[in-house]
């Protein structure tokens, strides 16, 4: 009962002001659209919105405010009696002004201007909903808007980020122009497995299984035995049986361990071999590779029979041997800003592991959120773990990335967490998969929902007079005023470095994880940081950090505080013998000039710098640290931040401040010499590579085995819900295997420009058509089915004759000639044919999964 009691009190303001709700919405209807993003020299962006009062009440210049959420960008201006203030993060109001004066029954336009580029529909206001108030200013209703409409983008000017974006708008013309480098191959020439395998030998022959086969294995690997059974029962409706033992026989799949050494590599190497008396023999250099060995036999399986079609089962007579080579080949997924469920994660370790990648970074903490159980901590979850109505300064989290002002509302995506249960069904479920969770806790910076958690656990226990307890988990300076601004626009989410309760709360959350993993009977081996964009200004005006540089001279700067924070850290969590994870500026120090450079002090402390940043004079920077004796993680943005669009089709969800990131992007990437493969800025404009990198430092051969290995980032400030994680994930993550697991590509070594990009050109042919005629279709159906992204075709109008083509030739082109929409019934695209006006296309895959649509011009 004390607990419930704690609770309400904690939320009495957000309980009330669901009671305060309207019984009726959609009695304002708002509508918003931009209109340009390139009128103006400077980078900024002209929008409207468009109010039309049915309420009933007139609004006036006191009664009423907005709320929404927009990705920050800065309010310059508005043509009407009202004015947008920036709140906190991405939560913004429009309040009235002046005269303001708007009768039921009638509309008003408003013409605002905002900072930077608007070029998506997921740059839009998100979520806006109206908050009402009496005339002494009490709030009296909370009233989400349900007409609310975004105009389409359309035009250039709409599409284009500023006059000096190179990138092209993705037409059905530059689509077509695109594409013409590729072509339809047969089924002989497409990639047998993805991740290509370090050799793969055929002799010609075809083994057919048509009956039943057992499974046979060694002591040691019931979970992999289990693993292909219930494959094998979900695709024939028959379960195999399951014996153990220790030699391999006819017609059936043999598992096994044996020493192996693949390619230089003896950790998760597999051997596989398809013989003539109907048996499979997998053999692993250890239960790992037994799985991994599994997965490219399901890979070899006709893609027929994932969609149901039982026919008898022809393969190829094959040995194959082969082994990773990045021992680290992981996905980052933040499930702090828009939360997700348990089985939804369950989906994402599935297809993971069988593109053999083999570690999951689950970001459990953010500004906009709290999101796992800890013990003798429940503020974390009552108040860290939710988003709704409240002001800034409450010890409440705002709504944020269009959360809505209540908690746990359908649809939403701002509230949740993961009780200790969960995580430990979620550790041991990953286990079984061969994929290893890493738990994320971002410090010091990034905290946001952390303080405010300890802040209303400090009121709380100040309210009962007890100032010890108070203190004890206490996050902030009460009396530093520095002023900063952080990334996404926080003034109030860095904690204090100077508190020794900092610390004792960064280890009791520690602690408490680490007794999960332990109930779970599962092995933390990393923990990950974060220790990510800490703003400049903080620390500068908290006496608790003045009094605490006093004793440390050599600290000649507040923002190397950061520095002492993570080197008492790296203490601590090298005493519970982890590795440290952690952004690049956990291995970076400013020097006396004020530029960053590796910070030799951690380079044998197990730190793993997971190094985000390659772009313009940091395209360098992870082979610097490497270079400083640091094991990287490679998480290019320009090539695997895949929460990042498709491209700009304004339809394509996503972040682009660093650039576009499709598939192509995913494979094209040569870890080792990044300086070839890292060709665009973030605005399209070419780079030339053949000077721009001169003075970068090359990365050494000694450093080389320092990139340990490869990440892919899901950030999730634009991801509503499983069907939109999963579509930007795929098929970039199929895309990403291919460069993390597969052997070196011939094409990353070659110094010839020209001859490169020709090597790379006829291996992404491969790729792409691989990907259409195998992959996509299995995604449809394998563990209960994904939902992936389809390119748009290419097309143009020549002489009224309609050519049309794919980004990923093996896909069938639909069109239309009437407007409308293409669907699985209408008119297949087969060659060139007369048309008499424009026409709409679509790509559909085997499964009938569909691309966006394209118009021609």
């Amino acid at each position: 009962m004390k607990n419930k009691i704690i609770v309400i009190s904690m939320f009495l303001s957000l309980l009330i002001a669901c009671n305060q709700t309207s019984t009726s919405t959609g009695e304002i209807n708002l509508s918003w659209e931009l209109i340009s993003n390139t009128y103006s020299e400077e980078p900024q962006a002209m929008a409207k919105f468009s109010i039309e009062n049915n309420s009933g009440r007139t609004l006036n210049n006191k009664n009423w405010a907005l709320y929404f959420n927009q990705m920050s960008r800065t309010p310059l201006s508005t043509d009407a009696d009202v004015e947008i203030q920036f709140l906190s993060g991405d939560w913004f109001v429009m309040k009235p002004v002046g005269n303001f004066n708007l009768n039921d029954g009638d509309s008003i336009t408003i013409i605002t201007e905002h900072s930077e580029w608007i070029i998506k529909e997921t740059d839009a206001p998100l979520s806006p909903y109206f908050v009402f108030y009496d005339d002494e200013g009490n709030e009296t209703d909370i009233v989400p808007i349900a007409d609310y409409s975004i105009a389409p983008f359309t035009k250039p000017e709409q599409i284009n980020r500023h006059k000096n974006d190179f990138e092209p708008i993705p037409t059905a013309n530059h689509n077509f122009k695109e594409n013409q480098t590729l072509e339809l191959l047969n089924q002989d020439e497409l990639l047998p497995i993805i991740p290509t395998p370090v050799t793969l030998k055929k002799t010609g022959n075809k083994v057919l299984f048509d009956e039943p086969v057992q499974i046979i294995h060694q002591e040691g690997l019931e979970n992999e035995a289990e693993y292909l059974s219930e494959i094998l029962e979900s695709l024939t409706r028959s379960a195999p049986a399951i014996n153990p033992g220790n030699s391999p026989q006819g017609n059936s799949v043999y598992l096994g361990i044996r020493q192996l050494n693949v390619n230089g590599q003896s950790k998760e190497a597999y051997r596989l071999e398809i013989k003539r008396n109907k048996s499979v023999t997998i053999h692993g250099s250890d239960a790992s590779g037994v799985f991994y060995g599994i997965q490219s036999l399901i890979s070899m399986l006709p893609v027929e029979i994932f969609n149901g079609i039982e026919t008898g089962i022809e393969l190829d007579e094959v040995v194959i041997q082969d082994a990773p080579r990045f021992e680290y080949r992981g996905l980052h997924v933040d499930v702090a800003r828009n939360f997700q469920s348990i089985e939804t994660l369950k989906k994402i370790i599935d297809i993971h592991s069988f593109y053999k990648c083999n570690y999951i970074v689950i970001y459990l903490s953010e500004d906009e959120g709290w999101r796992i159980e800890i013990d003798g901590l429940p503020e974390l979850t009552e108040v860290g773990a939710q988003r709704g109505h409240t002001s800034k300064e409450a010890n409440e989290l705002h709504p944020s990335y269009g959360s809505g002002p209540f908690p746990y509302e359908d649809g939403k995506y701002g509230s949740g967490y993961y009780s200790k249960q969960d995580f430990i069904e979620l550790l041991q479920y990953a286990q079984s998969k061969h994929v290893t969770i890493i738990p994320a806790i971002n410090f010091p910076g990034h905290s946001r929902a952390a303080i405010k958690s300890m802040e209303a656990r400090y009121q709380k226990y100040m309210d009962q007079g007890d100032e010890q307890k108070a203190n004890e988990y206490r996050l902030i300076d009460p009396d530093d005023e520095s002023e900063y601004l952080s990334a996404q626009w926080y003034d109030d989410n860095v904690v204090n470095v100077a508190r020794e309760s900092t610390y004792r709360f960064y280890e009791k959350v520690v602690d408490e994880i680490i007794k999960l993993y332990k109930e779970a009977e599962v092995e933390i081996e990393y923990f990950q940081t974060g220790g990510d964009e800490v703003p400049e200004g903080v620390w500068t005006k908290s006496p608790m950090c003045a009094e605490l540089l006093k004793k440390l001279p050599d600290i000649n700067d507040p923002k190397n505080l950061q520095a002492y924070f993570f080197s008492r850290v790296v203490k601590m969590l090298r005493n519970k013998n982890l590795k440290i994870g952690g952004w690049e500026e956990v291995a970076l120090l400013k020097n006396e000039a004020g530029d960053y450079e590796p910070n030799k002090a951690f380079a044998n402390e197990q730190v793993y710098p997971y190094v985000w940043n390659n772009l313009g004079q940091n395209t360098d920077l992870a082979y610097r640290i490497a270079n400083a004796g640091y094991p990287v993680i490679l998480c290019n943005v320009s090539n695997f931040y895949f929460d990042f669009a498709y491209n700009k089709d304004p339809h394509e969800p996503g972040h682009y401040w660093a650039g576009f990131v499709n598939t192509r992007d995913a494979w094209q990437v040569a870890p080792l010499h990044m300086f070839y493969t890292t060709t665009h800025d973030p605005m399209g404009k070419p780079i030339d590579i053949e000077t721009a990198y001169n003075n970068m430092e090359q990365l050494n051969a000694s450093s080389r085995s320092n990139i340990v290995g490869l990440q892919a980032q899901l950030w999730s400030e634009t991801i509503k819900g499983p069907e939109m994680l999963q579509y930007y994930l795929l098929p970039k993550l199929i895309a990403f295997s291919e460069t993390a697991w597969g052997k070196e590509r011939n094409w990353e070594t070659i110094q010839n420009r020209n001859v490169r990009e020709q090597e790379m050109d006829k291996g992404w042919n491969i790729f792409a058509n691989t990907l259409a005629q195998k992959e996509l279709p299995r995604l449809a159906h394998i563990y209960g089915g994904y939902n992936y992204h389809v390119p748009a075709p290419g097309a143009q109008i020549n002489n009224g004759i309609l050519e049309a083509n794919n980004a990923f030739p093996g896909l069938i082109i639909r069109y239309t000639t009437d407007g409308s929409e293409p669907d699985m019934n209408s008119q297949e695209f087969t060659e060139p044919v007369e048309v008499n006006t424009n026409v709409r296309l679509k790509a559909f895959d085997s499964a009938g999964k569909s691309s966006l649509s394209v118009e021609t011009e």
